[in-house]
């Protein structure tokens, strides 16, 4: 198949296909004649993996290491296991930021709480300022 029948069946964009070839995630498709890209069921497949791991918010290096580790089928997955973990830490952590986040933003709203002019808008006199949750 070409790439545009390609982005249909896997449901993702041309160039994100392409962004992928050049990342090395997909293998290289056979070309034909003409210099086209032929893909086949293997790269349907491989799409829809890495659409997972995307889905799941893992990196393209975490990704491009199950990759790996799946072409190893014999090998033991304690490195898939690891991999996993390290990536709950992750979100784990970027939980921990997004909750730091809500609080500076809540913080940074509670100087507002009444209907004034813009000339004296604690959010805009907050953000010019820089002004961090902790020092409200």
């Amino acid at each position: 198949m070409k790439i545009g029948d390609l982005s249909a069946q896997a449901g993702m964009p041309v160039e994100t296909i392409r962004f992928y070839e050049r990342e090395g995630l997909l293998p290289v498709p056979a070309r034909t004649a003409g210099n086209y890209r032929i893909y086949d069921a293997q790269h349907v497949e491989r799409l829809a993996f890495i659409r997972h791991c995307r889905s799941l918010d893992m990196a393209l290096d975490e990704i491009r290491v199950l990759l790996a580790l799946k072409e190893a089928p014999n090998e033991s997955c304690e490195a898939v296991n690891q991999v996993l973990d390290e990536h709950i830490e992750h979100v784990v952590q970027r939980i921990r930021e997004l909750k730091a986040l809500q609080k500076q933003l809540v913080a940074l709203r509670s100087q507002c709480a009444q209907d004034r002019d813009v000339a004296h808008c604690g959010i805009l006199e907050g953000l010019g300022k820089g002004v961090c949750a902790d020092e409200f």
